[in-house]
């Protein structure tokens, strides 16, 4: 009897191991690639830091920055597409990738509506009208009757064409007719020392770099393009409170994937990115960046970018921003 037995226990020990290793391990199994792309050191790179050390050790693998930056984040968006929707390769999107390149581009090789796995909500930077101390304004009724006195006299610097802080300047200008001329720079910085310095006298500027200088009195902030008014400066009014209600402007952020990505992968980088904007380091970055946070479910992150994308689009078409 017991060796007629021990060939079908075998047996069937056999069968429990094999279906035991079909399992798919649980998520992650493995590390989990975050691109940024942006290079390493500015705000995006330092708020994605902060985020996947925060949720590193809940997740039990490790996030690894991978850096890819260059045409308006289009170079980030194409590593990502090419890796495979498994849930191991992320990136941090804002408002190139999920709002603008689509309208600006002619030939974009991805459509946002469909090429992404919306993961979740991050945040948005908000953006403020900077002017340099010696500007013969004090608040924005006075930028707006100076500069309708002296049209295409004045200008304003920007990081770059297509930037969140360009499109923020062409939405000001459309709402209140002005004729200022754009001076793209390559980069933040380098348009901020400019300001500083009073070569050129005016810019858009958001608060994750800009905060520090607007605090030291290096510039003089005349209002911030939000709804209402930012956490990091309650002090300055908005556009809203200037008599500009659709002047409403910031750097957008959230976290997607490639297209197809499992939901319950979905399900846990949603979840664990939310808990991990609650970690105290995280929270003390977003205030001194003036970070706002924004979660939401993945549902969510669609509909306001396609909403976002639709209001953006208009404004960039009135504009005439194109990028190739």
């Amino acid at each position: 009897m017991m060796k007629r037995f021990l060939p079908l226990l075998a047996a069937a020990l056999a069968l429990a191991t094999t279906l035991a290793s079909a399992q798919p391990a649980a998520y992650p199994s493995q590390p989990i690639k975050w691109i940024v792309p942006y290079a390493a050191g500015g705000g995006t790179d330092n708020l994605a830091r902060s985020l996947a050390e925060a949720m590193q050790p809940s997740l039990g693998q490790p996030l690894i920055i991978d850096n890819r930056p260059g045409a308006s984040t289009n170079i980030g968006v194409s590593v990502m597409m090419q890796a495979k929707p498994d849930g191991y390769t992320v990136m941090q999107a804002e408002n190139a990738a999920l709002l603008f390149n689509e309208h600006m581009f002619v030939k974009l090789p991805y459509k946002p509506a469909t090429d992404f796995t919306y993961i979740g909500t991050i945040g948005r930077f908000p953006v403020a009208l900077v002017v340099h101390p010696d500007f013969p304004a004090k608040n924005v009724a006075e930028f707006v009757r100076y500069v309708k006195a002296n049209p295409e006299k004045v200008s304003y610097a920007s990081p770059g064409n297509g930037s969140p802080h360009h499109m923020a300047m062409e939405l000001f200008k459309q709402k209140a007719g002005l004729s200022i001329v754009h001076v793209p720079y390559k980069g933040a910085a380098p348009a901020m020392s400019d300001v500083m310095g009073g070569q050129v006298p005016v810019m858009m500027l958001d608060l994750a770099s800009g905060l520090s200088i607007i605090k030291s009195g290096k510039v003089r902030v005349l209002a911030i393009a939000l709804p209402q008014r930012a956490n990091a400066l309650p002090e300055v009014p908005t556009f809203v409170e200037a008599g500009f209600p659709d002047v409403n402007a910031y750097a957008f952020h959230g976290l997607i994937g490639p297209a197809g990505m499992p939901p319950e992968a979905v399900a846990r980088l949603n979840a664990e990115l939310h808990k991990a904007m609650k970690a105290p380091k995280v929270v003390k970055l977003f205030a001194d960046f003036g970070f706002e946070a924004l979660p939401g479910t993945p549902q969510d992150f669609y509909k306001l970018s396609r909403a976002e994308s639709e209001r953006w689009g208009n404004i960039i078409k009135t504009a005439g921003v194109k990028l190739d």
